[in-house]
């Protein structure tokens, strides 16, 4: 069966980026692409309308991540897509062999970004700033007060043939000593009970990420799968060589562009293939807690931070530069390293 395109215009990107070291239609991949088709989606996935906020909080408060249908307008959709292909060309030119930051063919905008972030581009600083958004994370946070922690996302290319391991965007806290004089250097994690009764797990949610999908989310093409329920989870996450079918197929799918999906990081999560012809963009906008902290820095220029209303100014009060700060903006030259393990 062929299932590429689902009848939408091919992403002319995709001939001169993706299936580098591939042949998209070799065997095995046209067999993976009819197995996909026929199995990969979360059954009964619900996907909510943008004005039904409670019944995205309790969603998201049962399964850890909430799918919003259309939450952006087709001139805002058109806007991120632009920023999306700009950037993608860009980090592209230092990676002819795809070798990737989140493995081959896979990206993280962040990561590669040396803010850490994508929000000095006006296209990611509106997705800080979306009011019906808001209105949810108000809900979930049950607070108004919670803050921008910045904006990135990631993409994966035409050719991303690999599962990516199930993983966690947050950990337990944990220093890193020199094993040779036990000194402290450096310090990782988010959450320390010096009592050790609690870990982050055990905690309402502190930490959400917001992405958009810039395409349609198809069986194919690298749709984010989410286990549903994990986000308390204190089970070890399943090595992907022993990892159960279902999970793999646990994807968020289908899904129009132009939607969100909100996830609390915690949740496990993790890529899967896309063997399509679209290059899979998924921007994304992430935000604390109003209690929690952890490694807000600088990533958003004066100039647009004045663009925003007064209601996304509050929110993105932390992460503004300061008066007459320069931000050093561009793109790691080894595109910010890849994480053991991806």
């Amino acid at each position: 069966m062929r299932y590429l395109s689902l009848g939408k215009p091919k992403n002319p990107l995709y001939k001169s980026y993706g299936w580098v070291g591939s042949d998209p239609s070799a065997p095995e991949y046209v067999a993976q692409r009819d197995y996909l088709v026929s199995n990969n989606g979360i059954k009964g996935l619900e996907v909510v309308a943008a004005e039904d906020v409670e019944r995205a909080r309790d969603i998201f408060y049962r399964d850890g991540f909430v799918a919003v249908r259309d939450l952006l307008t087709h001139q805002q959709l058109s806007f991120i897509r632009e920023g999306c292909d700009r950037g993608i060309g860009e980090i592209m030119q230092l990676d002819e062999e795809r070798l990737g930051n989140r493995g081959s063919h896979r990206y993280s905008f962040g990561s590669v970004s040396l803010t850490g972030q994508m929000c000095h581009h006006p296209e990611w600083a509106m997705l800080l700033d979306l009011p019906r958004l808001d209105a949810i994370l108000t809900a979930i946070f049950n607070s108004e007060d919670y803050i921008s922690r910045g904006a990135g996302g990631d993409f994966c290319l035409p050719g991303a043939v690999s599962y990516q391991p199930l993983h966690s965007d947050m950990g337990d806290y944990r220093e890193h000593k020199d094993p040779a004089t036990g000194e402290t250097i450096y310090k990782s994690g988010s959450f320390q009970d010096p009592r050790g009764k609690l870990n982050y797990r055990d905690l309402p949610c502190p930490y959400i990420a917001c992405n958009f999908p810039t395409v349609d989310f198809t069986p194919i093409n690298g749709p984010t799968r989410q286990i549903p329920g994990t986000q308390h989870s204190k089970e070890p996450l399943p090595e992907l060589a022993t990892e159960p079918e279902w999970m793999k197929l646990s994807t968020v799918c289908p899904l129009t562009a132009g939607s969100v999906l909100i996830r609390d990081v915690r949740a496990w999560h993790g890529g899967t293939p896309n063997l399509s012809d679209d290059i899979r963009a998924i921007p994304n906008a992430e935000f604390f807690a109003p209690w929690f902290r952890q490694n807000v820095r600088p990533s958003l220029p004066r100039d647009l931070f004045d663009s925003l209303s007064q209601r996304g100014q509050r929110v993105c009060r932390e992460i503004v530069a300061p008066e007459g700060a320069h931000l050093k903006l561009g793109y790691r030259d080894n595109l910010g390293g890849t994480p053991q393990g991806f």
